[in-house]
């Protein structure tokens, strides 16, 4: 469906209700003779007290926050806690008029501690959209900004107005209106594979730029349907679990600029507008009032196909900015609470986006705790990936905290008990965790940045960096030493901040021209190896050489202990010409192409034969029982087995997995790295009689064949890897 057909039907206006001057509140009449209530609520067990502006009204549900349909109307609950007075805006639905038709005031008697909540009977939930005023103290230097003209965004919206066609403005531009969703999705037999974190096999991907170029070959290409058509390919693929980069509604037009004719966006999402609301542009369909099925059809889709959901979520900042960013609701609602501000009351800015959520302050923890509860009960969702979530280890001045009471509440909160927590262990502020991100009995677990580094720096062939890939392979106990923190690793070579797989092998430096900043921006120290010419080359020399190192290190990821997570795309050699922060970029340099699948297709099958092999060989992913050779559960080894002192300028590393499952066969498995221009003789460790080393894995172009029964020694061909496991 092409975008500009995405466009909302025809719908008629709300009649507006006449007398919008606010008069007295008073109890609505009754018929006398009866003493009763009117007939049209006599059906419904709440009846309203108060009558406002044409409008029948009554205190509300106030443990309910945002707006509910309920029979006979719609609770709204918002809190504030600096601010005087609130007022509920409704519009007509669908139009561009910026005048709501009706302004209702929250009777002072209304307000329960911060809490204001109010039932307005009579108002069908497909008839409007609604906001906010606020009004209270205006005091800058102490953090108070409220102006009580300023149309507010409810916090708590479960649906965003004017976001459903990708790169366009709503009708109202830059104000943000809500609408009230009909939660009557039927999950019938859900099933949820909850699976261990260490059995995942992590695949990271831009819901839009997955299938939006043409050659996806998909009947929605850049939406949630997209993806579902492509379910038969991951199973294919063989990955249980996908990490999708920020779905919460965003607008991609925020920061949108021109540069060299080529229209630029908030591509990447990272700027949320709404915690709570699906962002609809990835919709194939416009879904009125009923906004997030198309999400939820494809989460029931994946679990019934034994693949997890991840949500990337970004609770580090939002897209209000700083003092000259806009106005769009936590600003109007409690400025000095939602975000960290300087003792002048400015922004802090952890984040590098202009401001920080004070995350640890208790109103913005409950909110947080109460947002992933939503997703994990509304949309069935099986994990959540933290952006820079340091900061929410920070505290209300942005100093680092020692047990952050938030990290702890989501640890421990039963709704929250079965889903994965992933924390990017750092921010824009310099704090660096990976390894000391507070894990509460293993239930976080963290990005581990050291091993993309490490492994990057030993393929290419640097020295020094042995022992480190040692440690990286076995699960870094180095940095995770405590035996709480065992599943603490998510191992990455490449994700979406940075090169694909096949330019790490293509490029020695970043070329991010086509972002607007001189090539200023992202990061450059990328540890990448172009293999000898930069960018497109035609030497086949170089291009086998490149896909072995592609191998080589989809290999080592696959063969470490730890959770395993790659980009998409990286399995057929999807690039993104050299860009390592493509964050604007809605275009072929981000989309995959489609067509390096078939063109690349042997890449494809040596992926498609790595991930089977890791799931084959619970010795790599876990610790066992004791097996019966004796051999430790992992140990290290040069180009003679068992020697594991290694010089600055080793270039091989052998490491060997061992262990049996109770009821099981043992289970052992030798990783043999060579990251040296030169063949090496390699012996292996001695095998009890009746046993035998066999070839598993190769990435020489013309691999050894699987089940190759090899002596004690081997020939390690120059930077290449080859995995053994033992049999009869």
């Amino acid at each position: 469906m092409a975008e500009k057909e995405k466009k909302k039907r025809e719908i008629p206006a709300a009649t507006p209700k006449k007398g919008y001057k606010h008069r007295s509140v008073r109890k609505p009449e009754t018929d006398q003779a009866s003493n009763q209530m009117p007939a049209t609520y006599q059906k419904y067990h709440l009846v309203p007290f108060d009558h406002v502006d044409g409008y029948d009204i009554r205190p509300g549900f106030y443990d309910i926050n945002g707006a509910t349909a309920i029979p006979g109307g719609v609770n709204f609950t918002v809190h504030t806690y600096y601010g005087t007075a609130v007022e509920l805006l409704l519009y007509p639905r669908g139009e561009s008029e910026d005048k709501p038709f009706a302004v209702i005031p929250f009777p002072p008697h209304y307000r329960i501690g911060n809490v204001f909540s109010m039932i307005v009977f009579g108002i069908n939930i497909y008839d409007f959209e609604y906001a906010y005023h606020v009004d209270g103290p205006y005091d800058p230097g102490k953090g108070l900004i409220f102006d009580k003209t300023k149309p507010l965004l409810d916090p708590y919206a479960k649906a965003i107005v004017g976001q459903s066609v990708w790169g366009e403005k709503g009708p109202v531009g830059n104000l943000y209106r809500a609408r009230v969703v009909k939660d009557d999705f039927d999950w019938k037999d859900f099933a949820d594979p909850c699976l261990p974190i260490s059995d995942l096999i992590i695949y990271e991907m831009h819901v839009r730029g997955f299938t939006k170029h043409k050659s996806s070959g998909v009947e929605f290409p850049g939406t949630f349907d997209g993806i579902r058509e492509k379910i038969p390919y991951l199973k294919e693929l063989g990955v249980n679990a996908v990490e999708l980069m920020p779905i919460f509604e965003f607008d991609e037009t925020l920061d949108h600029r021109v540069h060299d004719g080529r229209d630029l966006y908030n591509y990447w999402g990272y700027s949320t507008v709404s915690f709570f609301a699906p962002n609809t542009s990835y919709t194939a369909h416009v879904e009125f009032n009923r906004e997030g099925n198309e999400f939820k059809n494809l989460v029931n889709e994946l679990n019934n196909n034994g693949i997890e959901v991840i949500l990337d979520v970004v609770f580090n900042h939002t897209a209000e900015g700083n003092e000259h960013g806009p106005y769009i609701s936590f600003k109007g609602f409690d400025n000095n609470i939602y975000y960290m501000l300087t003792p002048e009351g400015f922004y802090y800015n952890f984040s590098g986006c202009g401001n920080t959520m004070n995350c640890n302050n208790p109103v913005v923890q409950q909110m947080i705790l109460e947002c992933l509860r939503y997703w994990v009960v509304t949309y069935r969702v099986d994990g959540f990936r933290f952006d820079l979530a340091s900061i929410m280890g920070r505290n209300e001045d942005g100093s680092p905290m020692g047990n952050p009471p938030l990290l702890q509440s989501l640890a421990y909160d039963p709704i929250l008990g079965n889903v994965k927590l992933i924390a990017e262990a750092w921010d824009a502020g310099g704090l660096y965790q990976v390894g000391a991100f507070a894990s509460w009995n293993d239930r976080w677990a963290e990005w581990n940045g050291k091993y993309r580094d490490d492994v990057r720096r030993f393929l290419k062939g640097d020295e020094g960096v042995v022992y480190a890939l040692a440690n990286r392979l076995i699960g870094s106990p180095d940095i995770y030493k405590d035996d709480n923190q065992q599943n603490g690793s998510i191992n990455f070579v490449t994700c979406h901040d940075g090169f694909t797989l096949y330019d790490l092998y293509s490029y020695n430096e970043k070329h991010n021209e086509a972002n607007g900043w001189n090539n200023t921006d992202g990061a450059n120290d990328n540890n990448s190896w172009n293999c000898g010419a930069e960018g497109d080359t035609k030497d086949p020399g170089i291009m086998d050489l490149r896909k072995k190192m592609m191998r080589n290190a989809f290999t080592v990821l696959m063969c470490s202990r730890g959770t395993p997570m790659f980009l998409a795309g990286d399995e057929f050699c999807n690039t993104q010409f050299g860009n390592n922060n493509p964050y604007c970029q809605d275009n072929e340099i981000s989309w995959l192409d489609w067509g390096l699948l078939k063109k690349n297709k042997d890449v494809f099958e040596f992926f498609k034969k790595a991930i089977a092999f890791r799931k084959a060989h619970p010795a790599i992913r876990k610790r066992l029982g004791q097996c019966g050779f004796g051999f430790p559960q992992t140990s290290f080894h040069g180009v003679e087995p068992w020697q594991d002192q290694f010089q600055s300028y080793d270039h091989y590393l052998g490491v060997m997995f061992a262990g049996k499952e109770l009821h099981g066969e043992d289970d052992i498995v030798y990783v043999a790295v060579n990251s040296y221009w030169e063949d090496l003789q390699i012996r292996l460790p001695d095998l009890p009689e009746g046993h035998v080393w066999r070839v598993a894995l190769d990435t020489e172009k013309e691999p050894v064949k699987d089940g190759t029964m090899v002596g004690n020694q081997f020939t390690a061909r120059a930077r290449s890897v080859m995995v053994f496991t033992c049999g009869e």
